[in-house]
């Protein structure tokens, strides 16, 4: 992707991109559930509805994959498969959103895509029609979706129009802010596969802008706008990490950057981006929250901090992590990527459904 970006074939994400499409599946019932690829509110999702009889209302979820999102979608191999177990050991209805991706759809059309199609299932007239109980709804992603479902989780809470709540929120290593891109899982992981430090800053900007300016102020941390420090506290790993994840780094917040990044770039201060930047008075009307991190992650921090910043405004947390795993693990569960790493921890991630959805 780097060697045809350079040549002026493609765009950096459109060759990684390639690598997504040849993982695509058809939409494939099989005996125990029923997939279709149709849209709600005008945004394509893949539907999974168990085939088997309920013993009453069924539970839901609503899930956004990962990707950076640039890359990924619904009817992935990894995804489907996801999707479709979820579905089947929950006896749930399974909504896998395919959002709109950068580029050439920045921040925040992502978000504005996932949070359609929540608010819309969760009208009671939707829920009932596909046998859902309201009181049993959760939203789930992984990496760039976990960002999205944290920050739809959010917005919820200040939607007048929406009365269904949501029974919980599963975040499956998480990207969470853009602010300090220097945190001691960002120092420990920059080089570790799938996911390195320069290829998340990359994922960041495009999510922003098309403006290199702000790849290359990530890249030094150096892109944190003056505006930004009475929010800074709020992602104070020292603070907010435990000692095994804190190590012998020494804390120094991120260095502000020219005046002028919060006009140009204003996501970089946005909640809806960066749910971490959420104040504690929102923070305590949220849901109960399962989050899953992994040690050789750059983005292991990010969930660890919103894990602390959860229980202390009162959120019922389980925080599960992962020694021995990397970004993206979930994804390899069938054959030839195949892992009892990635088995594991889905079974950790469905379990904890089975008890609290």
């Amino acid at each position: 992707s780097e060697a045809a970006e350079l040549l002026g074939l493609m765009h950096f994400m459109e060759g990684l991109r390639l690598i997504t499409v040849v993982d695509l599946v058809p939409p494939t019932s099989d005996e125990n559930v029923t997939v279709t690829d149709t849209e709600f509110n005008n945004v394509s999702v893949r539907l999974f509805l168990p085939r088997r009889a309920p013993a009453g209302l069924r539970r839901a979820v609503l899930y956004f994959h990962g990707g950076g999102w640039c890359l990924g979608d619904a009817g992935m191999h990894s995804y489907d498969l996801m999707s479709r177990r979820i579905s089947n050991e929950l006896n749930a209805v399974v909504v896998s959103v395919n959002y709109r991706l950068a580029p050439p759809h920045r921040f925040p059309a992502q978000f504005e895509d996932v949070y359609s199609v929540t608010k819309f299932f969760l009208q009671s007239q939707v829920l009932s029609q596909h046998g859902v109980d309201p009181a049993r709804v959760c939203v789930a992603g992984d990496s760039a979706g976990g960002n999205l479902a944290a920050a739809v989780a959010q917005q919820l809470l200040e939607d007048p129009e929406v009365k269904t709540k949501l029974k919980a929120q599963v975040l499956i290593y998480p990207a969470l802010q853009a602010l300090d891109l220097n945190l001691p899982s960002y120092r420990d992981n920059a080089n570790k596969p799938l996911l390195s430090r320069s290829l998340m800053v990359r994922f960041w900007s495009e999510y922003f802008t098309s403006d290199p300016a702000l790849r290359e102020a990530m890249a030094t941390n150096s892109h944190v706008p003056p505006e930004a420090g009475p929010l800074l506290p709020l992602l104070d790993w020292s603070r907010l990490l435990p000692a095994g994840m804190r190590k012998a780094h020494a804390y120094g917040g991120p260095a502000a950057g020219g005046a002028g990044l919060a006009r140009r770039f204003p996501a970089l201060l946005d909640p809806r981006a960066s749910p971490l930047l959420a104040g504690e008075a929102r923070l305590r009307r949220l849901p109960p929250a399962f989050l899953l991190t992994c040690e050789h992650d750059v983005l292991r921090d990010d969930g660890a901090m919103y894990a602390a910043r959860l229980r202390a405004a009162g959120v019922p947390v389980t925080h599960h992590h992962a020694q021995d795993a990397f970004h993206g693990a979930l994804a390899f569960l069938s054959w030839p990527l195949e892992l009892a790493l990635g088995h594991r921890l889905f079974s950790t991630c469905v379990d904890w459904l089975k008890e609290n959805l």
